[in-house]
């Protein structure tokens, strides 16, 4: 295989990732990292600084439709940004001194994680409830657009979700993703926000959780222009189609299919990194 074979594949694959990424929240990063690793045998560590690079595309992507269409909550981003930055960078700091094979073993059980919550059907949140104490002082509270107009919802359980962010921000740095799938269960199940505005504000956050341990990876030489070029190009163009098909289409055949998926993914990561192979 060249290198034009190589960056083509790479891309159409990145592509890919980043449109199923965007629908779920969880980030082009649960495909990626394992498509390097296990199609194209790339050192996971270079596949990890690809993915952090892409991640900071998707979100810069994705974040400005979902925005744009009133969906995001800016105010909840921003505060629990402070938890999953701190987060990453300790992930990175871990993941500089660790086998690759642990990482690939840890991955693969995010993956199976991922892949049940993608499939799990949920119901919308905090429009009957009672907001928190803490969510009130910190006006977390908002809206969101719905066929019948814009649809308020309350916000609690503010501590927890707090927690969660910083293991979420742990997972990014250690595994080069976005790590949706627990900014998606802090935000959905701990704090009650709906569904859509977890998913959507999860694409807002990603990006500076993956800069904040991007910087670690670069300055340890693991950021290859050569595999990040095709793989930015590929998931930012994805994850803006995904952003366009999220906010009109149901989506719930997609997220089956991405779940069966990532759940193949993981299962192979596990038995590649158990066997020594990554």
């Amino acid at each position: 295989m060249n290198v034009l074979e190589f960056s083509a594949l790479v891309g159409l694959g990145s592509l890919l990732a980043g449109f199923l990424g965007a629908l779920t929240g969880l980030g082009g990063g649960v495909v990626v990292v394992p498509m390097l690793a296990l199609l194209f045998h790339v050192d996971i560590r270079y596949a990890i600084g690809a993915s952090l690079v892409s991640v900071i595309a998707t979100s810069s992507g994705a974040a400005a439709a979902y925005v744009r269409e009133g969906y995001s909550n800016i105010r909840i981003g921003m505060f629990l940004e402070t938890a999953t930055t701190v987060g990453a960078l300790t992930g990175a700091a871990i993941a500089l001194h660790v086998s690759g094979n642990a990482i690939a073993i840890v991955f693969g059980l995010v993956l199976l994680y991922s892949a049940y919550l993608s499939s799990r059907h949920r119901e919308e949140h905090g429009i009957q409830l009672q907001s928190s104490k803490l969510a009130e002082t910190l006006k977390l509270s908002g809206t969101y657009p719905t066929s019948e107009g814009k649809q308020s919802y309350n916000v609690t359980g503010v501590p927890v979700g707090y927690g969660l962010m910083y293991v979420a921000g742990v997972l990014s740095g250690l595994l080069g993703i976005g790590s949706g799938a627990v900014k998606v269960l802090a935000m959905d199940q701990a704090m009650k926000i709906p569904f859509k505005v977890s998913t959507t504000t999860s694409n807002f956050m990603i990006g500076v959780t993956a800069a904040a341990s991007a910087g670690l990876y670069l300055n340890r030489g693991y950021i290859s222009p050569g595999i990040t070029m095709p793989v930015m190009l590929g998931v930012l163009a994805g994850s803006m189609i995904g952003a366009k098909v999220l906010v009109k289409a149901k989506v719930t055949v997609l997220r089956y299919l991405f779940a069966a998926a990532i759940l193949a993914l993981g299962v192979e990561m596990i038995v590649n990194g158990v066997k020594g192979r990554l």
